[in-house]
């Protein structure tokens, strides 16, 4: 999901709607990315029994795509929109490209609701520090410095964060 420029991925995280993603990631723009693992034909066809797979807008993802060992899944069969990847060796081929619109606003209230339970998980795990002062860590570390950064490292400013983009006066 690197290679394919998400910025931020997880994986196996639980949403309110009862889909658990295999891994989720998102690009500039909110633009979000889900693949799930299918490793036998009746791990695919059970997937297409859940809630959220009869009602896709209830789904995850602009772009939805399975990922499976070469000829397990057919074109045929998937979902309207979706995507298929095939792994074969240390290979993964993108057999059929995804649409790019699939997500719809309950699909994106849902991301929002996974990315700030996630959020959550982190703080829990960082306390007593809250994730606004974990965030500043490069603030403090600049202080035991005596104001420079240890090398290696840049400042925020100077970050590449393509999620902050285009968002100057907004």
């Amino acid at each position: 999901m690197r290679r394919y420029r998400c910025g931020v991925v997880l994986s196996e995280q639980a949403c309110v709607s009862g889909e658990m993603p295999d891994a989720i990631g998102w690009k500039k723009a909110c633009h979000s990315v889900l693949v799930e693992s299918k490793v036998s034909r009746g791990d695919f066809l059970a997937d297409r029994d859940k809630r959220f797979r009869q009602k896709p807008e209830m789904g995850v993802g602009c772009e939805r795509y399975y990922l499976a060992p070469r000829g397990l899944i057919r074109i045929e069969e998937l979902p309207i929109g979706w995507g298929l990847l095939e792994v074969w060796g240390r290979e993964i081929e993108r057999v059929k490209a995804s649409a790019k619109d699939l997500r719809s606003a309950i699909g994106f209230q849902t991301e929002m609701n996974l990315l700030l339970a996630s959020l959550r998980r982190v703080e829990i795990r960082i306390e007593p520090e809250s994730i606004t002062d974990f965030l500043k860590w490069k603030n403090r570390m600049a202080e035991y410095n005596r104001g420079v950064l240890p090398e290696g490292l840049v400042a925020e400013e100077e970050e590449a964060n393509e999620f902050l983009l285009g968002t100057a006066g907004a």
